[in-house]
């Protein structure tokens, strides 16, 4: 059964540790509207049912990304919900490079959801760069950021077709 509550509890969790936060874009859009568009594309082009998964893209960042830490999470939502999200949760006390990197090496290996939750995230990234790109990021960075965002969605596709589709979609406006 869907837990309504439960989506919107993550929701407000998500909101409250994103709250001080910024999009890179040079928009500057509350950080906590990514997190949203994540669950949202999983809810409206998956037709995503399950509240495990949605909740998991509102707190896909909030571990690597805030003051949130793994306990807070496991108290607050429990192991599946918190092992989906350390699932996609880049270490960032390792160099970005290294984190990339790890992130393409990974990423066959990922459970069906978090396949589908990196390759939301990575759809919501594309999308925020082709319409609002991060001040002081030239074609080249843009370009490279697409290239490596195929290389970690050629390893997560093949769950749900219409995702697949929507990828496409997203990287073929690549500048």
């Amino acid at each position: 059964m869907f837990d309504v509550p439960i989506v919107f509890q993550a929701l407000s969790f998500a909101a409250s540790y994103h709250a001080d936060q910024r999009r890179k874009g040079a928009n500057g859009e509350p950080y906590i509207n990514h997190p949203i568009g994540v669950a949202r594309l999983l809810a409206e082009t998956c037709q995503e049912q399950d509240h495990i998964l949605l909740c998991a893209a509102l707190l896909h960042d909030t571990i690597e990304d805030t003051s949130a830490t793994e306990e807070m999470l496991r108290e607050t939502f429990g192991d599946e919900i918190t092992d989906l999200v350390l699932d996609v949760t880049d270490d960032k006390s390792l160099p970005k490079a290294e984190r990339k990197r790890l992130q393409v090496e990974h990423a066959s290996a990922l459970s069906p959801n978090a396949r589908l939750l990196k390759l939301a995230d990575k759809i919501s990234n594309l999308r925020d760069l082709t319409h609002n790109p991060p001040k002081g990021w030239d074609l080249e960075r843009i370009r490279a950021y697409f290239d490596w965002a195929d290389a970690v969605a050629v390893r997560v596709r093949g769950i749900n077709p219409a995702l697949d589709a929507h990828y496409d979609r997203v990287a073929a406006t690549k500048p």
